[in-house]
């Protein structure tokens, strides 16, 4: 069952003289359940990409949905609601707040939507990524790694139907970005979260059953990884 779906999706953006052409007529589903890996060269649009995807910008021309909401007719408020109700969020810069605990950091989301069990809930999620002895401490007391799994815990805690990653083992050294991603792919698995990821990692997009591959902003391959 189809979970996002695009159809001709396009970005420019002013330039010069002329509009840049960011993303050229990019057409594609994700299945729920699937696990998805964007990759090519830099500045090949694959940010770009996931932020039309997730609704955080609108494309010049083309759709979006996610599922089942027609993501490019919403407005800014509507597009919010959808994403804090649908989608978590793992960046390669971690994105955690400075003056926030690691518990506090995966909280965040949970108080924002109204729940009344964030801290437990936050609490279970932090324990499952191996950091229970770790919860009181702020980022700056924290491992490149530890942090990638708050922020991992925080896009779990409000049991996402679709996880977007965005170089998600770029900051991190080879063994912490393999433990990192091997927690993401078990989450996946055991909570049947739809992942999609941006990588220049090919050993982490192997891991993925399946890859998008873009180039100067088209999609150039669609290929299953067996």
């Amino acid at each position: 069952m189809t979970l996002l779906r695009t159809m001709a999706l396009t970005k420019t953006v002013a330039s010069g003289d002329a509009p840049l052409t960011i993303l050229d007529d990019v057409t594609f589903e994700v299945a729920r359940g699937d696990t998805v890996a964007i990759v090519g060269a830099s500045g090949s649009g694959k940010t770009t990409l996931l932020g039309l995807l997730a609704g955080l910008d609108l494309p010049t021309s083309g759709d979006v949905w996610l599922d089942g909401e027609h993501v490019t007719s919403l407005d800014e408020d509507a597009r919010a609601a959808l994403r804090r109700r649908a989608v978590g969020f793992v960046f390669q810069s971690f994105q955690l707040l400075p003056a926030m605990t690691a518990l506090e950091n995966a909280m965040l989301p949970l108080e924002l939507a109204g729940s009344r069990d964030a801290r437990a809930t936050a609490q279970d999620w932090l324990a499952r990524v191996g950091l229970a002895h770790r919860m009181t401490h702020y980022p700056r007391q924290l491992s490149g790694g530890e942090q990638q799994r708050v922020a991992i815990a925080r896009a779990f805690a409000s049991d996402p139907m679709l996880l977007f990653a965005d170089e998600p083992s770029g900051n991190l050294d080879q063994a912490t970005g393999a433990e990192v991603a091997e927690l993401m792919f078990r989450l996946n698995r055991e909570h049947g979260t739809t992942l999609v990821l941006v990588t220049h990692d090919t050993m982490l997009a192997s891991r993925c059953t399946r890859r998008l591959s873009l180039a100067a902003g088209r999609l150039v391959a669609d290929e299953r990884v067996s």
